[in-house]
């Protein structure tokens, strides 16, 4: 509070700084669109996007004027848990979307400015950058002889970023200390989780429009420490890999540095978690590293194709109730969505096996939904089955997923007949992905 205070009763402050630069109309309207743009559920005031013009309309100068004269109380976020793939839940914080509005304007105003500080090795939640390219970096560095990897997580780190350290490090930049001041607001503003009131002394909620471009910010003063020692490295948001020639070198960069991050940026690495490693024995986005003909290449994580399939698992669940339209349209999306994903990764054989599998279980739903067995024998009849075989299958007592690997299903329902039923497979849409690129 001491910086954002000094600040705020700085008598020079400027009649126009960048207070007044983030309320404009200009900015405040392109921030209003990017709100009602990308939706998502109202906070703790219940007020929903679709509301959100209305108010405005009848209390944006009383708005502006409260926060430009300092009086502006910030509402508390909302929690809401999101599962992780560890099984544990990821808190989010979601602000009401008056405070979206005002967080995205801040944003707007900011991110410009701190965009040509930033690392060009920081990928996270930055414009035209990705993890795709981040995981090219990476290739780079292991082509280039960097084949250790230190694997580093730190522990909850949106939920313990330090506020004074953060201030402190926002005001060598910011110069207006109300913009500072009210930064601080949201950072202080607490948390209700399921209608109780809990204060927010450290960390920067998830879920609002601010906390990527402020942790980008903490994070920044570690790019620049890394890059001052000579390291190579790549960060998307806090998921970070330095990469080192030797497993030595690796384990003496990792003794180093962390009491840079503990003492300097009071932040945790969590030790059980952070790892020396060969590449091909870590996971970085989803992906992991391996050589061939010493250049780096990248294949996908055991972890991210088990993921998958529980969700292609989900899908195609028996008993989920889904029609098959529903069915193929989340197909659609999933598979679409995947292979752009992790096209970059070498998985054209994988996904030969992967749609084997899956065809497997589409097959499965096909005969569940078939259940008589005058339904089956039709079916199978009308699918080109001899009538005494199509007679023994469909009385058959074997189990769904048995059945699904007979002849006899692999012969009816043909991999083309489940193409021209709508149903899109892995193999043939990354071919498709591939030969665009």
């Amino acid at each position: 509070m001491r910086i954002a205070e000094n600040n705020i009763t700085n008598a020079e402050q400027p009649s126009y700084g960048m207070l007044e630069q983030i309320l404009s109309p200009t900015n405040m309207n392109r921030a209003y669109k990017k709100v009602k743009s990308n939706k998502g559920s109202g906070g703790v005031d219940k007020m929903e996007v679709e509301s959100l013009k209305d108010y405005l309309v009848v209390h944006k100068d009383e708005l502006i004027q409260s926060i430009l004269g300092g009086t502006y109380r910030p509402n508390p976020v909302r929690r809401v848990e999101i599962p992780k793939e560890n099984g544990k839940m990821r808190m989010l914080g979601v602000p009401t979307v008056i405070d979206r509005v005002i967080q995205q304007a801040i944003t707007q105003i900011l991110s410009p400015i701190y965009e040509k500080q930033f690392s060009t090795n920081s990928y996270g939640f930055r414009p035209k950058r990705s993890a795709h390219q981040a995981l090219n970096k990476c290739k780079d560095y292991i082509t280039d002889g960097y084949k250790y990897a230190v694997d580093m997580d730190l522990e909850k780190f949106f939920d313990t970023v330090n506020h004074s350290k953060l201030m402190e490090v926002l005001s060598r930049t910011v110069q207006d200390g109300r913009v500072i001041s009210l930064i601080h607001k949201y950072l202080n503003a607490g948390v209700v989780v399921r209608n109780k009131f809990e204060e927010t002394e450290v960390g920067v909620p998830q879920g609002g429009p601010l906390s990527p471009l402020m942790s980008n910010i903490m994070l920044n003063e570690l790019d620049k420490e890394l890059e001052k020692r000579g390291h190579r490295f790549a960060r998307y948001a806090d998921d970070m890999v330095i990469l080192c020639k030797s497993k030595r070198s690796a384990e003496r960069t990792l003794t180093n540095i962390i009491p840079y991050i503990e003492k300097k940026l009071f932040l945790k690495v969590n030790r059980e978690k952070t790892v020396v490693a060969y590449i091909s024995k870590i996971k970085f986005l989803g992906y992991s590293f391996y050589e061939k003909k010493d250049e780096g290449r990248l294949r996908i994580h055991p972890k991210s194709l088990a993921k998958m399939k529980e969700r292609i698992k989900t899908i195609t669940s028996r008993s989920n109730g889904w029609g098959d339209e529903r069915r193929k349209t989340a197909l659609k999306q999933y598979i679409t969505g995947w292979v752009n994903y992790f096209k970059l990764a070498d998985m054209k054989s994988l996904l030969l096996n992967v749609d084997e599998w899956y065809r497997r279980r589409l097959r499965m739903v096909i005969w569940k939904q078939w259940k008589r067995i005058r339904t089956r024998l039709r079916n199978l009849i009308n699918l080109g089955i001899e009538k005494y075989k199509a007679w023994e299958y469909a009385n058959s007592r074997k189990g769904y997923w048995r059945i699904a690997k007979s002849p006899i299903l692999n012969r009816s329902v043909t991999n083309d007949r489940l193409i021209q039923a709508g149903y899109i497979f892995f193999t043939d849409y990354f071919r498709k992905v591939k030969s665009v690129n």
